[in-house]
């Protein structure tokens, strides 16, 4: 059949098939680390991670199937308050709240250098296995009251 004819579909595969957010690209190391052995068959070696807090999709691949926050190894940054915003390090939103309330940086500073050094394990560590050092950034401005 002429391609012409073929309507193309709707759905953009790096969108979250629940939320409609833009999911960050994983690979196979960081699924391998973060979703319980059971539950690993039920999506591809590659998948996109939902960033939006209150969806319960933690991944997604492209033929829309879904693994949920419970299927996940621990609690995931930032779908659960609990979790650390750094998991290489154990930093915590709390953490960044008390630096800026304390007028201090030094446990911010840190973690986000230590983020930086080769000790970091992202890849397997983050739930987005992606470094942590823009979210800190961006949580310490939002609390100080920045953007």
């Amino acid at each position: 059949m002429n391609k012409a004819f073929v309507r193309e579909s709707d759905h953009d595969v790096r969108h979250c098939p629940f939320c409609g957010s833009l999911g960050q690209a994983v690979g196979r190391v960081t699924l391998n680390a973060w979703l319980k052995p059971e539950f690993r068959g039920q999506i591809g070696e590659s998948a996109m991670f939902c960033i939006q807090p209150q969806c319960e999709v933690a991944y997604f691949d492209s033929f829309e199937r879904v693994v949920t926050i419970d299927k996940l190894t621990r609690p995931a940054y930032p779908k659960s308050a609990d979790a650390p915003i750094c998991g290489c390090f154990g930093l915590t939103c709390g953490d960044i709240e008390d630096d800026v309330a304390d007028g201090s940086v030094a446990r911010t500073r840190a973690a986000v250098e230590r983020a930086k050094s080769p000790d970091a394990r992202c890849s397997s560590m983050a739930a987005n296995g992606q470094s942590c050092v823009g979210e800190i950034q961006r949580h310490y401005f939002k609390c100080k009251g920045g953007t």
